[in-house]
């Protein structure tokens, strides 16, 4: 059986593990349309270390030449061609940053865009197993750093290691023995650059997910902010967080611990090539196999490269950083999207509602083969305009019975049809206008009342009267007068998920929002459950005037409800085991009937504490 916290985690490796260059060439489809921009200023940089490694050239020459004859005149052509070799370099260096930042940014945004309408496209199933804090740290943080590494990490990485397999050729100008003492003693970075791979590659992705854990938590709390003041659980949710940073910090401690072991090694050699190189170099000179001249030229050329071997050591770092972000990303790109539209969709183009379950079976993915079937079985037939409840204790199914219609999930056998037509034969698009939701739990948005309510309304433009006569009309029948006294009225911002309204107000704009959309069939999971009695009663007359020409199936938890429907049926076990008038299975049912009595002591149970309050 796997567990709630399972879950809510995603999957730490979720496709197989390919090597870095592999990993990171799955970026080339962003990067296609800004790679000449990104290759010139891979030019510009390169140009700007030739343009360094060519100072040592000139020096060797002006110590040779003007220095030794003191030559005054060709001393300063001397120093005014280094100024002008320096001059240039800082102008290809400027030319880079002006080639990359622009289109390393255009990748940014344009990764995000398609990472967020992947998130819109991927089913209920996918939003149920991942922590919305991990989906977060990789919109934000892990495509930000491809932008980083894109603008900077991958130029200087290549330029940096262009340049000094030229400053090692060079190095052998001058005389094979210093070259060979500087290659020897830096040979060994590249197996703690192999070793620094493998320690490093595993705590970045570590990090990185830990950072997600972090997120999400401190997301939770936010939201959750009034039941831990409530309940005084404040101290107990920072213990928790403080355990998780804790995680993350000795990570990060790990992680620098690597670096700064890469990094000794990258400043050690260098330091001793110097060293032996200058005791060779010495013995050579007085040998006579090397002039003074040349000396210089060969330690200012080491002093040269000095910088892109140190920075070797992080922008290594950089590229593993880069790489587990690229892992993270494609983890969500990579999730099989198994709610699409269909190859040859079908339509309805006069839609009369009529909706029917046929040998519908569902079960969740992550369900155990010993698990039965959460829906087993279900036959269920609504004729257009018909209202029919649906009753059952808790765990029977309901509400993922309702998930079904407008393919919020898919049945695991069997089909739902509108008018005769799989709903899995239609377009998502096309599906979701003749279907419309209502759910107990209402979600709203950091919008205007006017935006929120007409939502699933895109063909009414913002502002027109036919727009505000469809939202008065649906505020009108969710009795939701209570927007005139906000204080913009309808184009009142409301907060964060609806918080600054009560539970019954967010519940009664969820209604008008599902009313607004005029769907043909309209599914509603409890929408009235906080709503007290006498504003239940109106909604209720409001909506029968709506449910006459709609058919409307709604999950049932007071005895009120039930009073609204043409029909009920009732639910026991994933499967429907009556169908009828409320006054039929009250007198052939001892389930409905048991299960209406539960009903009727929680409705009494509400009502006995609106008396108290």
């Amino acid at each position: 059986m796997t567990s709630a916290t399972e879950r809510l985690s995603p999957p730490r490796e979720s496709t197989p593990r390919l090597s870095t260059p592999r990993a990171l060439a799955r970026l080339y489809p962003f990067a296609k349309p800004v790679l000449g921009r990104l290759t010139l200023g891979a030019v510009s940089a390169l140009v700007a270390s030739l343009l360094a490694l060519s100072i040592p050239l000139v020096l060797e020459n002006l110590v040779q030449g003007p220095i030794a004859d003191r030559d005054p005149a060709g001393l300063a052509w001397g120093a005014g061609l280094i100024l002008l070799l320096g001059l240039l370099e800082a102008v290809m260096v400027w030319l880079r940053r002006w080639f990359v930042l622009g289109p390393s940014t255009a990748v940014e945004y344009r990764m995000r865009t398609e990472f967020y309408e992947r998130l819109q496209r991927l089913p209920v199933a996918f939003h149920d197993r991942w922590q919305s804090g991990q989906l977060l740290s990789r919109m934000m943080q892990d495509i930000s750093m491809l932008r980083r590494w894109l603008a900077f990490g991958v130029v200087l990485l290549v330029v940096n290691v262009l340049t000094i397999l030229v400053g090692l050729v060079l190095l052998f100008r001058w005389h094979w023995a210093l070259g060979l003492t500087f290659l020897i003693l830096s040979a060994p970075l590249w197996y703690a650059g192999y070793r620094f791979e493998k320690t490093y590659g595993a705590l970045a992705r570590q990090s990185q997910d830990q950072a997600g854990d972090l997120a999400t938590s401190v997301e939770e709390s936010v939201h959750g902010i009034r039941v831990l003041k409530a309940f005084g659980r404040g101290k107990h949710a920072l213990v928790k967080f403080a355990r998780q940073a804790e995680s993350l910090r000795e990570t990060e401690i790990s992680k620098a611990r690597a670096v700064g072991w890469i990094w000794f090694w990258l400043v050690l050699l260098p330091d001793l090539a110097f060293a032996l190189c200058l005791g060779v170099g010495i013995a050579l000179t007085q040998a006579g196999q090397l002039r003074v001249s040349e000396l210089v030229a060969f330690f200012a050329m080491a002093t040269v490269l000095r910088w892109p071997m140190e920075s070797i050591g992080f922008l290594f770092s950089f590229l593993l950083d880069a790489r587990t972000a690229t892992d993270r990303i494609f983890d969500v790109f990579d999730e099989v999207n198994t709610i699409t539209d269909p190859a040859a969709p079908q339509s309805v183009p006069a839609v009369r509602g009529a909706l029917r379950f046929e040998g519908v079976h569902f079960r969740y993915q992550d369900a155990s083969e010993s698990e039965r079937d959460l829906l087993d079985g279900i036959d269920l037939e609504l004729q257009p305009g018909e209202t029919m409840a649906l009753v059952g204790l808790t765990g029977s199914g309901k509400t993922t019975l309702t998930t079904l219609p407008a393919r919020l999930y898919d049945v695991t056998a069997g089909r739902v049809t509108i008018d005769g037509v799989d709903v899995r034969d239609l377009t998502l698009h096309e599906l979701r206008t003749h279907v419309g939701m209502a759910f107990e739990d209402a979600t709203l948005f950091s919008q205007t009342v006017a935006e929120n309510v007409l939502l699933g309304r895109e063909d009414l433009p913002a502002g027109s009267p036919e727009a505000d006569a469809v939202l008065r009309e649906a505020l009108a029948v969710a009795q939701a007068g209570f927007v005139d006294d906000l204080p913009n009225g309808v184009d009142t911002v409301i907060g964060e998920e609806g918080l600054s309204l009560s539970g019954g107000q967010r519940q009664r704009l969820a209604l008008a929002r599902a009313v607004a959309a005029r769907p043909a069939v309209l599914v509603l999971d409890d929408p009235l459950s906080a709503l007290d009695v006498d504003t239940e009663a109106l909604v209720e007359d409001a909506l029968r005037v709506v449910m006459a020409d709609t058919t409307t199936l709604v999950i049932a938890h007071r005895p009120s409800t039930v009073m609204l429907a043409d029909r009920v049926a009732l639910l026991e076990s994933g499967r429907i085991t009556a169908v009828g008038t409320h006054s039929e299975l009250l007198r052939e049912s001892d389930h409905y009937r048991h299960v209406i009595s539960s009903l009727e002591d929680e409705d009494a149970r509400t009502r006995a504490q609106e008396v108290n309050l």
